[in-house]
């Protein structure tokens, strides 16, 4: 096993500034790489990917790194266009619902923010009032 990597300063600051403003966020150290929480459900998981390490995240992802990569959930069609469109897109095949972005030189940062609000949105219990019913449906 590789010794474990860091995430880039700037990858991981504008991560942690979308995600910590989504409201009942939490950061963790995940088995590799960071995750963001709502109610101990994981919606955003960066990880940087080095010789071939980790191998599900490789295997996915298509590199054996150096790369950084996102993951985080999302429901319906915009979710089957990303997981379909390609480079720098992937999909996870741990959940059916999972996204995964190669995050690259020209990444777009707003883009990146909406993705993960979306994702929240839908990881985050029906309490909080932001989960989109039909959502459920797919």
């Amino acid at each position: 096993m590789a010794d474990r990597t860091e995430i880039p300063a700037g990858v991981l600051q504008r991560l942690r500034a979308a995600c910590l403003a989504l409201p009942e966020t939490a950061e963790e150290e995940a088995w590799t790489g960071t995750r963001w929480v709502v109610a101990r459900k994981t919606f955003a998981h960066v990880v940087v990917i080095a010789d071939g390490w980790p191998p599900v995240y490789a295997r996915a992802a298509g590199t054996d790194g150096p790369a950084t990569v996102l993951t985080f959930r999302l429901a319906g069609p915009e979710r089957d266009a990303l997981r379909a469109a390609g480079s720098p897109w992937f999909a996870p095949p741990w959940h059916p619902d999972a996204v995964g972005l190669v995050l690259g030189e020209d990444v777009d940062w707003d883009e990146v923010a909406e993705l993960v609000a979306d994702s929240h949105r839908l990881m985050a219990p029906r309490r909080l009032g932001l989960r989109n019913p039909d959502a459920d449906a797919s």
